[in-house]
């Protein structure tokens, strides 16, 4: 890989300890409380620990060659949504400000990410002008939905309004699935994620988001979950039902894929080659969903058969333009 590329790391996650400690027994890892935890299992108490410190993150960053990293909130561990809205922003502002401090402390290594009390529009926008205006936090760590109701509902449009003003980019994690099905054989995380991502997307297409606004920044984790590689029954529905497409200025579904990015994060180099296939190499960002994923990602995209330019625009190239570092 060319030296000048940066590797750049999307998908790293962080705790803040008193975030962590309310939300425990709250967030989908639990089931939203239907099943408690006292103790993390066996081998993922070390991992955890990584998480709260900063000086931790940069060890295994430096071990497995990464020059920066975007850090965000594990919501899927503490999520704060579950709590009311006064609560959940000062929960977030806590979030938000150790991730200012960390890259204060670390301005070359980190690049760091706001979470929003979303199920509250006024204190959302509030704590997002804070977040950008006085911390320098130019990325927004958003779920897939809030309260059951997703992100390219009219709900949201003073966000997206506000987001496409600073040009800020957007990376979309699912604080995870509400159906209880998917508590069984741990499918929140298995199948539930990519279902979750798969909706969102759905939302800001059909809902007209993705139309409204000139190069919106979203980064969808997880590669996007399901919806880039289920096109056909996409495509052919866009042609019998037309009127599902109203809110798309003429495009159809399919055209909205290369709106997005696309995190790297699939675990099955097959399944990366396909999204390769169907939005280029310039769509994508390098994420191993630190610390439970992969332990060298850019081995990992050369598995993939990446190489050359290619392969530094993914470990690097492309999230540097994105973020304007």
């Amino acid at each position: 890989m060319p030296t000048k590329s940066p590797v750049i790391d999307f998908h790293v996650h962080a705790l803040e300890p008193t975030v962590f400690k309310s939300s425990t027994n709250k967030t989908v890892f639990t089931g939203f409380g239907a099943n408690p935890v006292t103790e993390p299992r066996p081998g993922a108490k070390a991992l955890l620990e990584r998480m709260f410190h900063a000086d931790t993150i940069l060890e295994d960053m430096d071990a497995r060659g990464i020059d920066k990293s975007v850090i965000t909130s594990s919501t899927v561990l503490q999520g704060t949504s579950w709590a009311d809205a006064e609560l959940d922003l000062s929960l977030c502002q806590r979030c938000n400000d150790q991730a200012a401090a960390w890259v204060a402390a670390h301005p070359t290594r980190m690049v760091g990410s706001m979470v929003l009390p979303l199920q509250d529009m006024t204190l959302a926008l509030q704590e997002l002008q804070r977040a950008h205006e006085q911390l320098g936090l130019r990325v927004v760590n958003a779920s897939s939905s809030y309260k059951g109701v997703y992100l390219g509902d009219a709900e949201f449009r003073a966000f997206w309004d506000e987001v496409a003003h600073r040009g800020l980019t957007v990376w979309i994690h699912p604080e995870g699935v509400q159906d209880p099905w998917f508590q069984d054989y741990g499918l929140w995380n298995s199948l539930g994620q990519s279902i979750e991502e798969t909706k969102c997307m759905a939302s800001l297409i059909y809902n007209g988001v993705m139309a409204r606004y000139d190069n919106l920044k979203v980064v969808m984790a997880h590669g996007g979950g399901y919806f880039p590689h289920y096109l056909g029954r996409i495509d052919r529905n866009a042609v019998n039902r037309p009127e599902t497409s109203k809110h798309l200025g003429g495009k159809t579904p399919r055209d909205f894929l290369r709106h997005f990015y696309y995190d790297t994060c699939v675990y099955d180099p097959r399944v990366l080659e396909a999204l390769i296939a169907l939005v280029g190499t310039e769509r994508l960002v390098m994420g191993s969903d630190y610390p439970v994923g992969e332990k060298n990602p850019v081995q990992w995209l050369q598995q993939a058969g990446l190489q050359g330019e290619a392969l530094a625009a993914v470990a690097g190239g492309n999230a540097a333009k994105l973020l304007g570092l």
